[in-house]
């Protein structure tokens, strides 16, 4: 097997990268990738896994739950090993404060540097780019939005969670675990890969154009020049009161084409609506309806394989709201059963990196 997966559940950071490291025993691996509940210390988890693989690149972040081939895990450890034949070459670099430009461009520098190329001159096709990000940063837009300049490779990632307490993320490079920061990776793979993105969704026919916002606060005053909850309400003909309850099944989207950028409403303050991702004023944004997570998801992951011709490793950076909607429905192990015949890792994510910053989307680096 040129991937490997491991996953484990026991308490003790000692026992878990024991466990991790004896899954991945008939492989040498060129890259480790894991994805690490809360629970687990992040300064230790981190020093642990680099330890454990000292002779790959080890990198990862903390979560909200997670995933691996057949299952939806919590409170676990899951991680995927890579060796040279499915992985040419990897670049990894940190970015140590999401807030600040600069420190991007280092990062970036960094990654060219270990290449000897530009970014902005590889190969789409021939390089991928994972980002690990702080989930509670609020930084996610500002990171894409310039990553986007500095390169036409595809960055696909998501934002670190913490199992919903939402007081701290991690992500983990080198041994090392930080905050307010981003690991980037740039991948050469061996043979073809993809993305996947998919979302739940129809659009229905009402559209909530945002006509005053801070996006910094990723608020939305009003939309249709009316208070935000208010309209919101009366598009769902509920009472503002209600229209808390209908965020997870009814949020809003960017329409582009047949395809749509989720925004997802995260509370009522005030006048306002807070949301998880960034909202631009002026943005033409439909409601929309939840559809099946399971049936759509499998849809799209059948397509993609049927494509490739088939898939040596797949990893999914699934949004929390996602995983809460499987939940809330006892859908859990059929959606993890979608991925039983594939090698796949994954995260539940507060929030996924694909062209920007999106929720309520899954969002996956799939390999032929």
């Amino acid at each position: 097997m040129s991937v490997t997966t491991a996953s484990t559940t026991a308490s003790s950071i000692e026992q878990a990268v024991d466990d991790i490291r004896e899954q991945c025993n008939g492989i040498s691996p060129k890259m480790v990738l894991f994805f690490a509940s809360s629970r687990y210390d992040p300064v230790l988890i981190s020093r642990a896994m680099h330890d454990a693989f000292s002779e790959a690149q080890v990198l990862g972040c903390s979560t909200a739950g997670e995933i691996i081939s057949g299952r939806v895990m919590k409170d676990s450890i899951v991680a995927m090993a890579f060796d040279e034949r499915t992985i040419e070459g990897i670049a990894c670099s940190l970015v140590s404060d999401v807030t600040s430009p600069d420190s991007l461009a280092d990062a970036v520098r960094e990654l060219e540097d270990e290449i000897g190329t530009p970014l902005d001159e590889l190969d789409f096709q021939q390089y991928v780019g994972i980002i690990l990000i702080d989930g509670l940063s609020g930084s996610e837009e500002r990171v894409m939005d310039r990553l986007g300049d500095l390169t036409d490779v595809t960055f696909i990632g998501g934002s670190a969670g913490d199992d919903l307490k939402f007081q701290s993320t991690h992500v983990y490079l080198d041994g090392k675990a930080y905050t307010n920061a981003a690991v980037l990776a740039l991948l050469k793979p061996v043979g073809e890969f993809d993305i996947i993105k998919t979302q739940s969704f129809k659009p229905l026919e009402i559209t909530l154009v945002p006509t005053k916002v801070n996006e910094d606060r990723r608020e939305v005053m009003e939309f249709n020049d009316m208070p935000a909850p208010l309209a919101y309400a009366r598009a769902l003909g509920v009472s503002v009161e209600e229209a808390p309850k209908r965020f997870m099944h009814n949020p809003v989207g960017l329409v582009t084409g047949d395809d749509f950028f989720v925004r997802s409403p995260r509370q009522i303050e005030g006048d306002s609506i807070l949301f998880y991702c960034m909202v631009k004023e002026g943005m033409e944004l439909a409601l929309l309806e939840s559809t099946d997570i399971v049936a759509d998801t499998r849809r799209a992951v059948d397509e993609k394989v049927r494509q490739l011709g088939g898939a040596s490793a797949l990893i999914n950076f699934h949004c929390i709201l996602r995983a809460l909607e499987l939940e809330e429905k006892g859908q859990d192990g059929a959606y993890g059963s979608l991925f039983t015949d594939i090698p796949t890792i994954g995260f539940s994510t507060y929030g996924e990196e694909y062209i920007g910053h999106i929720n309520q989307t899954s969002t996956m680096l799939i390999f032929k």
